[in-house]
């Protein structure tokens, strides 16, 4: 048995079912910690966020198995490589890429001295036999017996990579290291793809990449026109997820994108990160947006859609940032009011321009003070104006995301349970708008309700079955 632990975004867990499809032609495969010997690890490491989740998991496999082989794949920079290695010496790199381009790599599985890091170039599709996936899917009746023809970690959700990196090189972000410049794939193979998912059972369709914005950029399409494909040619019972999509991008089509959500096959949801509401902070940042682009957006998607799911993410304490420019981001967070906001306190990742921001020190006091984007960089913000501010944001938007979901009590809908809630005896469902949905009762993952929202919660809407 071969084990496949994926971190991250959905971009990141879809890379992990198609390494599981892989391997799968070698032994079993689980995306579940294990409870005897496994044959190998492949964990596939987020380090968005700083390296210790995925140092975390490493050291757990390394140490509740040892010998057992650990592959490392995922967003793996050379900082992070290091550590792993002091860590755990014998760990290996590798890639999708690597192991789509050469399958035989299984082969090696259990020689843990072998040295298998390499570096090889992109897939040119995320659709191929090497996959395990099939252009003529099961029915869906197959999925009803718990029958699945495609290997992924839930029957009813087919996750569907739609490109690879990105166009821009935000100063914070490490990722763009990794993944390097945009790769889009075919849209015939996703569509296919998409087809395949839905026949073998799949009711959520989440299309993802680091940057689904700029999908197409580089093969002369966009995601509006990829989705009203979809729409066209892929038959079945389903719902589309967008993935993230950083503004600029989406101001290109517009239009056309808010066109697509009119199809009810569309969950009214879409992720739009702004980072920061101070201009000069996004300067700083190296974002080419401004937070009016935003804020654009925001109130063109929450004004045509009703109880329209909005969600974005800040990040506090960037090196230099003001009290001012704080303010910003906070009369930002409460103009767009968004429902879904992924609140960071700024990590430096190694070799990103912002650790040279974090480190350097301001030749004038007002520097600091006036100009985070300007050189020379101002001095880091410390840990506790960090929390301080983090904080503010969190209570401000759990006030926002309160009153969003308050909206729908009282309201009917349909919905599709997800899986078990945290609460016992409870059961986590979404709706058309991709907001949880908390039911009181056991039902099994896959199933369409019709419920009424009796109360609400700023992380979901609370519902009783009709």
């Amino acid at each position: 048995m071969i084990v496949v632990l994926s971190q991250g975004c959905a971009a990141n867990f879809g890379d992990g079912e198609k390494i599981a499809r892989i391997l799968s032609q070698k032994s079993e495969v689980t995306f579940e910690f294990p409870e005897t010997n496994p044959e190998a690890f492949f964990l596939n490491i987020c380090t968005v966020k700083g390296n210790a989740g995925a140092m975390k998991l490493l050291r757990k496999a390394a140490s509740t198995y040892p010998g057992v082989p650990i592959y490392i794949t995922g967003c793996a920079p050379k900082d992070f490589r290091e550590e792993a290695i002091r860590a755990v010496p014998k760990v290996q790199f590798t890639t999708l890429a690597e192991l789509e381009k050469d399958p035989l790599f299984i082969d090696y599985l259990g020689n843990a001295e072998q040295d298998r890091t390499r570096i090889s170039n992109r897939p040119k599709s995320p659709w191929s036999n090497a996959n395990g996936l099939k252009k003529t899917g099961a029915s869906a009746s197959s999925a009803a017996l718990g029958v699945r023809n495609v290997l992924r970690e839930s029957p009813f959700v087919g996750i569907v990579n739609i490109e690879e990196g990105c166009l821009d090189a935000c100063a914070f972000c490490s990722t763009h290291l990794v993944k390097g410049r945009l790769h889009s794939f075919a849209p015939n193979a996703i569509v296919d793809q998409v087809q395949a998912l839905v026949d073998d059972g799949c009711l959520e369709i989440q299309l993802t990449g680091q940057d689904c914005a700029c999908y197409g950029f580089d093969i002369g399409t966009n995601i509006a026109e990829l989705t009203q494909r979809i729409l066209t040619h892929v038959n079945g019972n389903y719902r589309i997820r967008l993935g993230m999509g950083n503004p600029r991008h989406v101001l290109s089509y517009q239009e056309a994108l808010l066109d697509c959500f009119t199809d009810d096959r569309i969950y009214k949801f879409i992720h739009i990160p702004v980072q920061s509401g101070s201009e000069n902070v996004l300067k700083a940042m190296n974002r080419r947006h401004t937070a009016r682009d935003y804020a654009t957006l925001a109130h063109a998607f929450t004004e045509r859609f009703r109880k329209f799911t909005l969600s974005t993410d800040l990040i506090v304490g960037y090196p230099g940032e003001t009290a001012e420019d704080f303010n910003d981001t906070l009369k930002l967070l409460k103009e767009t009011r968004p429902t879904v906001c992924n609140i960071t306190r700024f990590v430096a990742r190694p070799g990103t321009v912002a650790a040279h921001l974090e480190t350097s020190k301001p030749t004038h006091p007002e520097s600091a003070k006036n100009s985070a984007h300007l050189a020379p960089a101002p001095l880091a913000i410390p840990d506790d104006i960090k929390h301080e501010r983090s904080a503010i944001l969190a209570e401000a938007f759990q006030h926002i995301a309160l009153e969003n979901n308050c909206e729908w009590i009282g309201d009917e809908c349909t919905v599709v349970t997800e899986k078990q809630g945290y609460r016992a005896g409870t059961t986590i469902a979404r709706n058309e708008a991709y907001r949880p949905v908390a039911l009181q009762g056991t039902f099994p993952a896959g199933q369409t309700l019709r419920v009424r929202i009796t109360d609400a919660e700023p992380f979901a809407l609370i519902a009783k079955p009709l």
